[in-house]
């Protein structure tokens, strides 16, 4: 049988994953009281399920480490399970809560950064024992379905590491949670050509103008060149999102055209890693 226990920060997805994973086959149960925990695996592994998914989080009327003590209770039994950690960055999460107007669990005072800040000192162990951790501050929803599909359908191999690539417009403001920024301003700009300017770095027209200079192929390589040293080693230091970020003045044209070139390079379902790419101000 094929147990997996999701848990993760609040506001996440654990509840989006577990209904996914539902719809993938597996009989989901969120959140039993501890002290059935153990019961629970151990008439799950008596009956015919194959699939199950067990849904675990910080809750103030329970301790997290008594949920802890009941899994690895479980283990020695021989009730053996996989992890799903469900993370996302604080400002993603703290957008997520004041968008849908819910209290943090652990936000006692109606502080929700406090509340995250506490949950991630809590579960800080537990990520780091996960056997999966998915990050969803980025991801769409059919991405995050695909993942889980490739996790736990398809039997992939774990992409322990996604890379997004995001263009933005430097008049916009920069990207705020990109871990890498580069600068393409200093390319030709087709802003300036009547024939482009309303058009995207999505139209192989402007694409074939700013990647017609030697300098942005150029450019080009050496990102490459960077990004394939770097990613190994974030991987080997257990990063699980990589955002690079590729701007120009507007964001339409020059960073459209050198983020899709990045993601061409990068995107390959043998590597270790995932890629997904998003135009922050193609539409402004």
């Amino acid at each position: 049988m094929r147990f997996v226990v999701v848990t993760g920060m609040s506001g996440a997805g654990k509840l989006t994953a577990q209904k996914m994973l539902e719809d993938m086959g597996y009989y989901c149960v969120d959140n039993l009281p501890v002290q059935l925990i153990v019961k629970f695996a151990e008439l799950l592994y008596d009956s015919e399920r194959d699939k199950v998914v067990l849904g675990i989080d910080v809750r103030a009327d329970q301790s997290f480490d008594e949920i802890l003590q009941a899994l690895d209770e479980m283990k020695e039994k021989g009730y053996n399970y996989e992890m799903l950690f469900l993370d996302a960055s604080d400002r993603t999460l703290l957008k997520r809560y004041k968008e849908s107007r819910r209290k943090h669990p652990l936000a006692m005072d109606g502080r929700v950064e406090e509340g995250i800040a506490r949950e991630r000192e809590i579960l800080k162990e537990t990520k780091k024992n996960a056997d999966y951790v998915i990050d969803t501050s980025r991801l769409l929803t059919r991405e995050l379905r695909e993942e889980l599909a490739n996790i736990f359908i398809k039997n992939e191999n774990y992409k322990s590491l996604m890379v997004n690539i995001s263009s933005f417009g430097f008049k916009h403001g920069i990207l705020l949670d990109a871990d890498l920024v580069f600068d393409v301003r200093f390319l030709p700009n087709p802003y300036y050509v009547e024939e482009l300017k309303h058009k995207t770095g999505n139209d192989p027209e402007v694409h074939d103008y700013v990647m017609q200079y030697k300098e942005s192929e150029d450019f080009l390589e050496k990102i490459k060149d960077l990004l394939d040293f770097l990613i190994p080693n974030y991987i080997k230091e257990g990063k699980n999102q990589l955002v690079v970020g590729v701007g120009c003045t507007g964001g339409k044209h020059r960073s459209v055209t050198l983020a899709n070139e990045i993601y061409k390079a990068l995107k390959d379902d043998d590597k270790a890693y995932g890629v997904t790419i998003n135009h922050r101000d193609i539409g402004r």
